[in-house]
């Protein structure tokens, strides 16, 4: 049986820039448990090209090394236009980021050998993968697949105050300090959300997160019930909450326990738009952890798009 080709995209910049301090020691872990090329990053974009070339020249898997920003632009990299550029192609995951959530949500384990070893075990999963089109921070109309989270509301403000922070904290730490000068500083938006072209509603939100998997924010639970294979985002809405609410739920919100709660709302849809109401209202997107853009946007789902290495049932 011949061994997939295997194509490596590492983000040197990934904990501050130590995976491009320690890449020697860990590719070495790496080729222990398979063979591959290596490709490095130099900045923003190009983890979505290399994946994208490799791909076309025959790769059958690529595989991500960093954090959920990575995880985002290699995923990106597996699409042109909306639609796979290599349908059987599976993507695989080493984690060494800040977040992690994604590594959550396909219960990748976080030890480098251990993830690799999951890679070179061969199973796989199919998942969805969603489809948003957005406005760029430059103001041009814009489209991103993601494989995890989209959002919007104060997780915005909070991903484009971690990345501005340089992350030197930590992922858990970093998210937490952001997360606090948003609080501080967030107005609660009025925004219309429109599920699969027929329901509308008119909310005041703190932050709606668009789900295909379950944890976003550095492991924040915040839609504990979502698949990602159902073909369908649960779409949760965080109400109008002052300054004490918010922090008396975050405790909840990492437990996953606070969908019970007022002013949190859980809808399913396959196609999800929204905007603003007030005029010139900036509500800024969460996309797998990072800050692109500003609503208004849509949010569709694409079912079983992508084969992921998963660990084995």
């Amino acid at each position: 049986m011949v061994a997939p080709r295997t194509v490596v995209i590492v983000n040197p910049k990934s904990q501050g820039g130590k995976l491009g301090k320690r890449w020697s020691e860990v590719g070495e872990v790496l080729s222990r448990s398979f063979p591959f090329d290596e490709v490095m990053t130099q900045g923003v974009g190009d983890a979505t090209q290399i994946a994208r070339e490799a791909l076309n020249s025959g790769a059958d898997r690529i595989v991500a090394i960093g954090g959920d920003g990575t995880v985002n632009e290699v995923v990106n990299g597996f699409f042109e236009n909306g639609a796979p550029i290599a349908p059987d192609a599976t993507f695989g995951l080493i984690p060494y980021g800040t977040g992690g959530d994604f590594r959550r949500s396909i219960g990748v384990p976080k030890e480098t050998a251990d993830a690799a070893a999951v890679i070179a075990a061969g199973a796989r999963r199919k998942i969805d993968v969603g489809k948003l089109g957005f406005v760029a921070t430059d103001g041009s109309p814009a489209t991103r697949m993601f494989a995890n989270i989209a959002s919007f509301g104060v997780s915005g403000v909070v991903d484009r105050l971690v990345n501005e922070s340089g992350k030197k904290l930590g992922g858990k730490l970093s998210f937490m300090f952001a997360s606090v000068r948003a609080t501080w500083s967030y107005k609660n938006q009025r925004v219309q959300l429109v599920f699969d072209g027929k329901d509308r509603v008119d909310l005041s939100i703190n932050t709606v997160a668009v789900a295909n998997g379950k944890y976003f924010g550095g492991g924040m639970k915040v839609a504990p019930d979502a698949e990602l294979d159902d073909a369908t985002f649960d779409v949760v809405s965080i109400g109008d909450l002052g300054m004490g609410e918010v922090l008396s739920m975050s405790r909840k919100i990492y437990k996953g326990e606070h969908l019970a709660m007022k002013k949190v709302s859980v809808r399913r849809a396959k196609v999800v738009e929204a905007e603003g109401i007030e005029p010139g209202a900036v509500i800024e997107l969460d996309v797998d952890g990072e800050n692109p853009g500003r609503l208004p946007a849509r949010f569709e789902i694409l079912p079983a798009a992508l084969w992921v290495a998963v660990p084995a049932a």
